[in-house]
């Protein structure tokens, strides 16, 4: 679980961080369209929240921190195959990406996992 809640920590992180440079970008240069840059940036900081709270909850042994959390990894696939598509440092990031997804998925999917969390039947 700590491994999970790390790695979904960290992907909020720089999801953050992301939305930070995004939007110190607006100001700092000159983009095409201001409205739709700014736009871009606060709604990646917003989803920043997504699996920092996920992350969060997992680090709590939260049960409902489970489904987030396999949410932002599914998310995470396709968000690495496009990397990979767009080539360059892009590419580059592209395997660690798959790879944080890979392992919390693999974490949150182990029965011990499920059973911390409290998301299996209990003997009565």
């Amino acid at each position: 679980m700590t491994v999970a809640a790390a790695l979904t920590l960290l992907q909020g992180v720089v999801t953050a961080v992301l939305g930070v440079v995004m939007l110190v970008l607006v100001f700092a240069g000159t983009p095409d369209n201001t409205v739709q840059a700014l736009t871009g940036g606060v709604t990646v900081l917003l989803l920043s929240l997504f699996p920092l709270l996920a992350g969060r909850g997992l680090w709590l042994l939260r049960r409902w921190s489970r489904g987030p959390s396999v949410i932002v990894q599914l998310l995470a696939l396709p968000i690495a195959w496009q990397l990979w598509a767009m080539g360059g440092v892009w590419q580059a990031s592209a395997p660690a990406v798959t790879a944080v997804a890979l392992v919390v998925l693999g974490c949150l999917m182990n029965p011990v996992a499920a059973e911390a969390l409290g998301a299996v039947p209990r003997d009565t």
